[in-house]
């Protein structure tokens, strides 16, 4: 798969002009226009440097980077919008809420949901050839996980540019307890089910994230090595949905199943919840 190329045609002044309409967006919880106007819907170079952008402005205000999430491992989802790779983004620590708990609808936009796998490093990322091997062997456990997608960017209305520069339309996310090695449970052959409310709404299995969760974090590890923030140990990674994902609304309650990690739980209020 291809790699972020290294020129752009984006400038500076556009770059931070996307940038601060995202920041607002954030800091708001008001959905704006989409930043391709300023910055080109495929322009790569300019959606990571908006990306690192809100970054700054987050990190300066407090956040705390945990991991990294991988977005857009479904081919149809990549055809969709006109590429042929994922995108990445950045985790902070306030972005996770705990298994069985309720996330507040106030810190969501228009949130979806979809179920991944995710893993915990267990050692860095940084030299080497990152290959399956070593990505493998850097692994400390992985478990099944909810992500809660969000978007920035007004009803969703996103190309390429739009979503890597919104930190990948990244929300929040929940993780499962049962914490597995790769000896105990292959990724690339789990089954999923996702249920909002007690109805099934997707389905799914470990090849449908771009062919083997261990590949979509190979990807992650070369891409985010070249962007110049290489993956290290402790972080948490979000491989990528196994399955379609699925509106939500308040008072809605989501549980994944994932073979072999047995199942998540998460519920959504209007209320604050401080959990």
């Amino acid at each position: 798969m291809s790699q972020p190329t290294n020129t752009s045609t984006a400038s500076e002044t556009d770059i931070s002009a996307a940038a601060d309409r995202l920041a607002a967006a954030i800091a708001s919880g008001t959905p704006c226009a989409p930043v391709r106007d300023l910055i080109g819907a495929d322009d790569l170079v300019a959606a990571y440097a908006v990306q690192r952008r809100v970054d700054e402005i987050r990190r300066q205000a407090g956040a705390v980077v945990v991991g990294r999430k991988i977005g857009l491992t479904s081919v149809a989802v990549q055809q969709q919008l006109g590429v042929d790779q994922p995108d990445l983004g950045v985790l902070y620590a306030d972005m996770e809420f705990p298994a069985g708990g309720t996330i507040p609808m106030s810190r969501l936009i228009q949130p979806k949901v979809e179920a991944e796998v995710a893993f915990v490093l267990g050692a860095d990322l940084v030299d080497g050839p990152l290959d399956s091997a070593q990505v493998r062997g850097a692994i400390d456990y992985a478990v099944a996980a909810i992500e809660i997608c969000d978007s920035r960017i007004e009803s969703w209305d996103i190309k390429f540019g739009d979503t890597v520069a919104d930190n990948a339309s990244s929300g929040v996310y929940v993780l499962g307890t049962e914490r597995r090695t790769l000896d105990e449970v292959e990724p690339a052959g789990v089954v999923m089910s996702m249920s909002v409310d007690g109805t099934e709404v997707s389905t799914g299995v470990g090849t449908a994230c771009l062919g083997d969760p261990i590949e979509a974090v190979v990807w992650l590890a070369h891409t985010a090595r070249e962007l110049g923030q290489p993956l290290t140990a402790g972080q948490v990674i979000l491989s990528g949905a196994l399955g379609p994902m699925a509106p939500v609304t308040a008072g809605n309650e989501v549980t994944v199943t994932v073979s072999g990690f047995g199942s998540v739980t998460t519920s959504f209020s209007s209320e604050e919840d401080n959990a």
